[in-house]
Formats: structure tokens, C-alpha cells, sequence
């Protein structure tokens, strides 16, 4: 099975939403983008994300609880926010977060956490690249890899780098649902499917002719 692209571990922890989620998120993860892009400080406060689910959810479970449990008023969890980040947050963060608690949307958190690393990469033309190897890549090869995906793809590779043994070598790369496989152990792979499905093809003839013969 694919590892997923973002490898940071807050992204480990997200488990499977159906669409209308997804689409929910995407539209508060824009929503927060293009205002961040509007105050210009959009670098910083995906940076004020990122750190807001690392030193604050991972680290303070209870306070996670309390943020996205419906048995804790919204009003309240809009207070708690303010109180809490009113002079560490920047305007546009903490607005985003109190929007959130308004619309009861705090248990979304971490899926609009990850929709907006994907905004931000779309807004700055870049495209995850999950690059998995047999053993692992030198400077030249990623350099390499790099460039060619650029002028395919016409966007800035960022590269997710696994090692997998078991690939024998070569290559599997993963932009976005495209896999391009060139792994000497999935060739081998297709090659055996070839090889059978002759044998098969070949036994079922000889069979026929000896049906016919008969």
C-alpha cells in the first residue's frame, strides 16, 4: 500500500472522510488562503498552522477534546481560542479559528490543516512528488528527478523521499492519484503475468484443437 504523500506525522492521524468532507474543507482551506494572500502573510500562517496542531493538539489531547466536543458550546470554544492566542496569533489565523468555532467546524481542524498545505501548494505552483527507490537517492539522481518532473508537470517538485527495499530498483513515482512505476520488480511482476496468461493461452488452443481433432 502507497504511503501518503505529506509525510509529516500530524497527517498520520487523519482518518477516511467521504467527499462532502472533503469539499467542506477545501472551501474553508481557500477561504483561509486567499486571506492570508491578501495581508501577505501567507508563509507565515500556514507556519502558525502547522505549529498550532504540533505544540498544541498533539501535545494537549484534552484541549483537542474540548475544542471539537458537542457538549462544549461554541460561544465558549470562541472564548477559550481568543483568550488562549490573542497575543501569539496573528489576526488572520485567529479570526480563521473563531469562524471555525462559529460554524461548529472545529472537529474539522486537521483535514482543513492538511486541504490547506494542498491550496497552498496549488496557489504557489507546486506539486507533491512521493518518490520511492530501492535504495536511497544522491543528489545528482534527485536533481534529476527534479528537473524532469518540472518540465513535465510545469510546477516545482517537492520531494517526498521512501526507501523501499523491496522495489529491487528503479523507481515508483506519485504525483497527486498518477503512479508512474518503473520498479525492476514490477516490470519482473508484469513480466510473470505475461508469461501465464501465454500458458494459459497456449494450453487453452492446444486444448480446442484437440477437441476439434476429436
Amino acid at each position: 500500500m502507497e504511503e501518503p504523500l505529506t509525510t509529516p506525522r500530524r497527517f498520520s492521524k487523519l482518518p477516511t472522510y467521504d467527499t462532502g468532507v472533503w469539499r467542506t474543507a477545501m472551501v474553508y482551506a481557500e477561504a483561509l488562503v486567499a486571506a492570508a494572500e491578501k495581508a501577505g502573510v501567507t508563509d507565515a500562517v500556514v507556519q502558525e498552522f502547522d505549529s498550532f496542531v504540533d505544540d498544541v493538539l498533539e501535545k494537549l489531547p484534552k484541549l483537542e477534546a474540548v475544542l471539537t466536543s458537542d457538549f462544549v458550546d461554541e460561544a465558549a470554544k470562541e472564548a477559550m481560542l481568543k483568550k488562549a492566542l490573542a497575543k501569539s496569533a496573528s489576526p488572520v489565523f485567529l479570526s480563521f479559528l473563531q469562524v471555525l468555532s462559529r460554524h461548529g467546524r472545529l472537529d474539522m481542524l486537521r483535514i482543513i490543516h492538511l486541504t490547506v498545505h494542498e491550496e497552498y501548494d496549488r496557489v504557489r505552483n507546486r506539486a507533491r512528488v512521493l518518490v520511492s527507490t530501492a535504495e536511497p537517492l544522491d543528489a545528482a539522481a534527485e536533481q534529476t528527478i527534479v528537473q524532469e518532473i518540472k518540465n513535465r508537470l510545469q510546477k516545482q517538485p517537492i520531494l517526498d523521499k521512501q526507501v523501499r527495499p523491496e522495489l529491487i530498483g528503479g523507481m515508483v513515482l506519485r504525483v497527486g492519484d498518477r503512479v508512474y512505476d518503473g520498479s525492476i520488480a514490477t516490470q519482473l511482476a508484469r513480466l510473470r503475468e505475461q508469461m501465464v496468461t501465454r500458458s494459459i493461452n497456449e494450453i487453452q488452443s492446444r486444448r480446442d484443437r484437440f477437441s476439434s481433432a476429436n
